[in-house]
């Protein structure tokens, strides 16, 4: 056997040399590559698919995305089952530079940003397509680069601001300063808005749309405290009339009803009972079908992070005692005694993994309900395809309620809590309440973190809450035991980013680091 492995590469060795060097250098006509791709109007419609497939990737939002925005937030605790360290350390507040999931995150956005800056610079010799259908496909990129950026700025603050297509490690950019990352997001999205469509048929239901970029854009200025600007965005989107809230709450968070009138964006997963690879780049026919995430927090899957106590007491109670009144608390978490599996199931407390929680000094198990394919299942292995709800409608109006609060509007503003408030199936008592007495700007600021609060748990928004109100001076405690000033601000820039970027030096780190 050995024999006859020497005796073929000695031939092909032979047949090497004998050839001549024009006839070797050839390329592979059926090969892909960037110079002969963007040809025409469908190969475009997939490199834009190429784009959306990384914001499902393992590297963003079918895990690693949610665990980063989630654990830099209080609304969540250890479960006590297998929460790694390098999740742990975002918990604790001991991550350094080189954390797992935090790098993850970092590199799927830069991956993401990287194909939509190719569509963007090589669309170019795309001559097949009607103009409004490839300024769509070109805005479908800019809203998502977009989407990258924020996340990007708002977690480690300036960071190196790919505006085109790198070929090269000449290519490679320092830091730029948040205002230029800020500065190149609105640009982004005011230019999304002119050519998104407002809605799609349903095949297309997951593309960007012109309220996506508005509710996004609305984020931005709010995270500046641009309260005028952030206003203007979200008065377009309740203006519009292309959303409401819907009746049931848990409709938000349901494989049954995606896509309702309240979701202003959300990506889109394959139904469940399909698999989930774990690729970290959206690559592949099944790559990002599904999401890992009703795994990670469900009661009867690995239960790995769970409602803080400190969320918990957060919602209102109107009756003596440790009873909670307001609907959303049984509609967001399970506790022990509850029904699921349509039904057919009751949850005990050897069933959920882990730790318990304390709930009016209570001790007791609770577990996320958002996300959870419990409702329908009983495996113990969840990977589903309940779509990432990003923006729904709800967030709209709260977000308005904080424009209008500041801005000088109060009563404005609470009209606005109210909506929320009202929902069919939550139906709470109208601001003002005992412990919202909504007389003064302060009064209704601290309405407003709780309704947001209470109304958006577990949804990824929290920790970017945190950042702002800290940023603006306006938080009355600090949430974390652990917080250094001038240090737990910003994430650190990744260590690999420092080593392999020469544009990018030990000194550019953030501080604490």
């Amino acid at each position: 056997m050995k024999k006859g492995i020497l005796i073929a590469g000695t031939l092909f060795l032979g047949l090497i040399s004998g050839c001549k060097e024009e006839i070797l250098d050839k390329t592979n006509p059926n090969g892909v590559t960037v110079d002969n791709f963007y040809k025409n109007g469908s190969e475009l419609t997939s490199a834009v698919t190429a784009v959306y497939a990384l914001t499902k990737a393992n590297q963003l939002t079918s895990r690693e995305w949610f665990f980063l925005h989630d654990l830099r937030s209080d609304d969540v605790a250890s479960g006590g089952g297998q929460l790694e360290a390098p999740r742990n350390q975002l918990l604790l507040g001991s991550h350094n530079s080189s954390n797992g999931v935090m790098n993850s995150v970092w590199n799927g956005h830069y991956r993401l940003i990287h194909r939509a800056n190719s569509v963007l610079d090589l669309s170019t010799k795309v001559s097949d397509l009607s103009a409004g259908d490839k300024n769509r496909l070109l805005a479908e990129a800019r809203f998502l680069r977009a989407w990258s950026y924020f996340d990007l700025v708002t977690m480690w603050g300036g960071v190196p601001l790919y505006k085109n297509y790198v070929t090269s490690i000449d290519g490679s950019l320092g830091r730029s300063s948040e205002k230029e990352v800020y500065d190149f997001i609105v640009a982004d999205l005011k230019a999304a808005q002119e050519a998104l469509p407002t809605t799609y048929e349903a095949a297309n239901l997951g593309r960007a749309t012109k309220g996506a970029a508005q509710m996004l854009l609305a984020r931005v200025y709010l995270q500046q405290a641009d309260y005028a600007n952030a206003k203007t965005e979200l008065q377009k989107i309740i203006s519009s009339g292309t959303y409401s809230l819907v009746d049931e709450f848990t409709d938000n968070f349901l494989e049954e009803t995606e896509f309702n009138k309240e979701s202003i964006w959300e990506i889109n997963f394959f139904p469940s009972g399909g698999n989930y690879n774990w690729d970290g780049d959206g690559n592949g026919a099944t790559a990002g079908t599904e999401t890992v995430r009703t795994q990670e927090y469900s009661a009867i899957g690995w239960r790995n992070i769970i409602p803080s106590n400190n969320l918990l007491n957060e919602f209102e109670k109107t009756t003596k005692g440790d009873a909670k009144t307001d609907p959303r608390y049984a509609k967001s978490f399970y506790f022990t005694g509850d029904k699921y599996n349509s039904d057919k199931n009751t949850l005990t407390d050897a069933a959920q993994n882990g730790n318990s929680s304390t709930v009016g000094g209570q001790t007791l198990k609770v577990s996320w309900r958002k996300f959870s394919l419990m409702y329908k299942t009983d495996q113990s292995f969840l990977t589903g395809g309940i779509n990432q709800r990003i923006m729904r409608y709800a967030e709209t109006l709260l977000a308005m309620a904080e424009c209008e609060n500041e801005l000088g509007n109060t009563a404005s503003a609470v009209t606005y809590l109210n909506q929320v408030r009202a929902r069919k199936s939550v139906a709470m008592p109208a601001y003002p309440t005992a412990t919202y007495p909504v007389s003064t700007k302060d009064q209704v600021f601290a309405a407003i973190v709780h309704e947001r609060r209470v109304e958006l748990s577990g949804e990824e928004i929290r920790n970017r809450d945190i950042l702002r109100w800290r940023k603006a001076g306006k938080l009355t405690t600090e949430p974390f035991s652990y917080f250094q000033k001038g240090k737990h601000e910003l994430l650190p820039i990744p260590q690999t980013e420092v080593d392999n970027n020469p544009k990018i030096e030990q000194v550019d780190q953030n501080p604490g680091y």
